[in-house]
């Protein structure tokens, strides 16, 4: 059996009962019978923290994944049973050194929240301040590398099974996916974060993040300011503080539209629960993951909106291009052909009702049918407009996400623009454009001596010729097959003929391992023509 081999192999990494806890939870949901994307998200959840942490950037990957299957990881939780607190309070003593109340007049034994790699309580300084102490789960990062090391063999074996070709490697998935458990799990990056955040947005009035206390920050706790707020989507509660709700959903849409494009650095999960609002301001918690945008990247996002504008298909397959990296032979045609009927479908709808997060999943989905690997941050940014667009759509249904990030690109473009850089440009590309227009009639005269002389070397790629060529490599490859198996039958023979010894049931040891290897081959040979329906 299959699961006897895994077992055996996995064995000396003392991963075994892990493996049998896998299996009992795909034996319990019934993956033998198929697999939809809620049952993805169901067995993810039971396996544990690793698993919903792999569906959590799993769903970030559209290039990976189906639409539906994305949509549904993205529903994946990280809430976890809270520990007792003595376990919690021998992790702060630990990490500190010291008895707790050395740090801390009072901890709340009752966490605030628990999630699979660390939980909250609330408690006060010894200097009198009311704090938050994020606390990581002890052994998270054991139980998670074990976890890793079984995913990564699992997967060499199913790529060793199934020769998948596929664009994205399921490594590559896993590697991605314990950078940012490991950047999660380090509350000094998080801290990091947090203050990158404060100096990026301190001239935003509207925007705030709690404040870090560095002095007792390790890399296993978090201690920051208490947040004395409501969560943006109670909106009973904001408005018993006589808030007003659109106004909070067009100013959170405004400031993620400048982490993006103004700051490239923009937070990677902004679900409800991670944006609050006090004072009437919004308050963003929860930055261990971020996500950044290169110039480029953001330049490409940029020539996407306006090609969509224009309805240019053109621009659009040129941004597209440029979003990822290409990976095999490309078929442009086809190319060019779904992203046409993906504008054809925005060609007659209103701009300001158009959503940036469906569109942005739509040409990730084009970039995986097309076997273009996409860069992490933005797979990031198509996640995180999608939650924000959903979020506002409560807040705020009347205001569009798309106005406002045309609005902020036409901006960025005015405010970044330069005539003289812009003058000097033209006149770097006027001046190259004359020295090759110089040299043209000598190319020229230099390509009909050539082609006089018979040295003139035409390449040509005829676009769609891939499968014909590889029916032809298919067809070669059998008859090859077949003409060993016809020269072991008649070498075997031959040889049948001789006295040679050793002897198997009277015939030659030589002459028995012949006829072995013909049957072997014809038996893959018939298989083969069988599974190609001839």
């Amino acid at each position: 059996m299959l699961s006897d081999y895994i077992e055996r192999k996995i064995d000396d990494a003392g991963t075994t009962g892990r493996l049998r806890e896998m299996l009992t939870v795909l034996r319990r949901r019934e993956l033998v019978r198929g697999m939809t994307p809620e049952k993805l998200r169901l067995i993810l959840e039971d396996l544990g923290p690793t698993y919903v942490k792999l569906g959590q950037v799993m769903s970030m990957r559209p290039d990976f994944l189906p639409p539906e299957y994305c949509m549904e990881l993205m529903k994946l939780q990280s809430a976890a049973n809270p520990l007792p607190f003595k376990i919690i309070r021998k992790v702060i003593e630990r990490e500190y050194n010291a008895h707790w109340d050395k740090i801390f007049s009072y901890i709340d034994e009752k966490a605030l929240g628990s999630a699979s790699i660390a939980q909250v309580h609330s408690a006060v300084l010894k200097t009198g301040e009311k704090v938050v102490i994020k606390v990581q789960r002890p052994g998270i990062y054991e139980v998670m590398k074990q976890d890793i090391i079984l995913l990564k063999r699992a997967a060499r074996l199913i790529k060793a099974i199934s020769h998948s070709q596929d664009v994205l490697d399921f490594n590559m998935v896993l590697d991605e996916m314990w950078d940012i458990a490991q950047q999660e799990m380090d509350f000094l990056i998080e801290a990091d974060h947090m203050d990158e955040f404060e100096h990026l947005n301190r001239d935003v009035p509207y925007v705030t993040v709690p404040k870090v206390y560095r002095q007792f920050c390790t890399q296993h706790i978090l201690v920051m300011e208490f947040i004395d707020g409501v969560r943006i989507d109670d909106f009973e509660a904001l408005r018993a503080r006589g808030l007003h709700i659109e106004t909070l959903g067009r100013q959170l849409g405004e400031n993620y539209v400048k982490q993006i494009i103004e700051d490239g650095v923009f937070h990677a999960d902004p679900h409800p629960g991670n944006i609050w609002v006090r004072n009437g301001k919004l308050v963003w918690l929860d930055l261990g993951m971020v996500g950044r945008l290169s110039k480029s990247d953001r330049a490409s996002i940029r020539k996407m909106i306006f090609a969509l504008v224009h309805h240019d298909t053109f621009g659009m397959k040129d941004a597209v291009l440029s979003l990822g990296v290409v990976r095999g032979r490309l078929d442009h045609t086809a190319l060019y052909q779904d992203i046409d009927a993906l504008m054809s479908q925005y060609s007659s709808l209103d701009f300001g009702s158009l959503q940036m997060g469906v569109l942005s999943q739509q040409i990730m989905n084009i970039l995986r049918i097309h076997r273009i690997a996409c860069p992490q941050g933005l797979t990031m940014f198509g996640r995180g407009v999608m939650t924000i667009e959903g979020l506002m759509q409560k807040c705020c249904p009347e205001v569009s996400f798309v106005e406002i990030f045309s609005k902020a690109l036409s901006m960025d473009y005015k405010r970044n623009f330069n005539w003289k850089e812009e003058w000097s440009k033209a006149k770097r590309e006027g001046v190259l454009l004359l020295k090759k227009s110089a040299q043209l009639p000598e190319q020229v005269s230099d390509l009909v001596k050539m082609t006089m002389s018979g040295q003139t070397k035409v390449n040509l790629d005829v676009t769609g010729a891939e499968e014909p060529l590889r029916r032809v490599d298919k067809m070669i490859n059998k008859v090859i097959v077949a003409v060993l198996c016809a020269a072991l039958l008649l070498g075997s023979s031959t040889i049948c003929t001789t006295n040679m010894t050793p002897k198997i049931a009277e015939i030659p040891l030589l002459g028995f391992i012949g006829y072995l290897g013909a049957f072997i081959l014809s038996l893959r040979l018939i298989w083969e023509i069988h599974k190609g329906g001839l």
